[in-house]
C-alpha cells in the first residue's frame, strides 16, 4: 500500500477544483505568497489526522504563517515526524463537505458524501453509492442528507451553488476506471458556497 498526501495526491485529481496552494519548506519561501488569508498544514506521512496534533492553522498576514511555521517545526521535532514539506493554501470560506472512494470486496469501488470538516464524526450523515454515478446519482446523494441546511443554508445564509458539488461527485466516482490502483479516497473538506466549490484536502491509498 502506498498513502498519497498534498501535492501528490492532488495529481490524481486532474480536471476537479482545486484550492490554489503551494509547499514550502522554510518561512524564507513564503515570498512566494501574496494574499492572506491562508490556511497551513503539516503535510508528512506519519501526520495523517493533521488536527490531532494542531498541523492546521490559518495566518491572516505573513508575521503569522511566519510564527505558524516556527510552531509547526517544533511540533515536528518533538514528534519526530518526517516533513514533506508545509503546505500554504488559499483561504476558502464555505459548508464542508467529505467525499470519499473505497474499494468494497462485494461491490467493488463505492463513493461516499455527507457532512464533512468538524461535522464528520458529530452529525455522521453520509449517503453511498455504486461507482461510476450519474448526474441524477448525484441528484440524489445531495438529497439524502439530513442536515439539508448544509445545502440550503440556514439563518440567513446563502445556498451553495449545488451543480458545482454534483459536478465533483460525479468525477470522482470516475477515478476508479482510470486508475485501478486505487483503495482508499478521501477529500475532506470540499468547501463550497454560493459561488464556488473546491477540494482543500485529499488522500489516496494505492494498491
Amino acid at each position: 500500500m502506498k498513502v498519497l498526501l498534498g501535492k501528490d495526491a492532488e495529481k490524481f485529481l486532474k480536471g476537479l477544483p482545486l484550492a490554489k496552494s503551494f509547499l514550502v519548506k522554510d518561512s524564507k519561501e513564503l515570498d512566494k505568497n501574496r494574499r492572506y488569508p491562508v490556511v497551513m498544514k503539516i503535510i508528512s506521512p506519519q501526520a495523517i489526522h493533521k488536527t490531532e496534533i494542531k498541523g492546521v492553522q490559518t495566518a491572516d498576514t505573513k508575521r503569522e504563517a511566519q510564527d505558524i511555521i516556527n510552531n509547526f517545526m517544533k511540533t515536528i521535532k518533538s514528534k519526530r515526524i518526517k516533513l514533506t514539506g508545509i503546505l500554504v493554501q488559499e483561504h476558502v470560506k464555505g459548508r464542508e463537505f467529505i467525499v470519499g472512494v473505497k474499494k468494497d470486496p462485494t461491490f467493488g469501488h463505492v463513493i461516499m458524501f455527507g457532512a464533512g470538516g468538524i461535522f464528520v464524526e458529530s452529525l455522521k450523515d453520509v449517503t453511498f453509492r455504486v461507482c461510476p454515478i450519474s448526474d441524477s446519482d448525484a441528484d440524489s446523494m445531495l438529497a439524502d442528507l439530513k442536515n439539508q441546511w448544509l445545502i440550503s443554508g440556514a439563518r440567513g445564509q446563502k445556498p451553495i451553488k449545488a451543480k458545482l458539488l454534483k459536478q465533483v461527485l460525479v468525477k470522482v466516482s470516475k477515478l476508479p476506471q482510470k486508475n485501478k490502483r486505487i483503495q482508499e479516497l478521501d477529500i475532506n473538506p470540499l468547501i463550497a458556497n454560493e459561488k464556488e466549490a473546491k477540494i482543500a484536502d485529499v488522500r489516496i491509498v494505492l494498491s
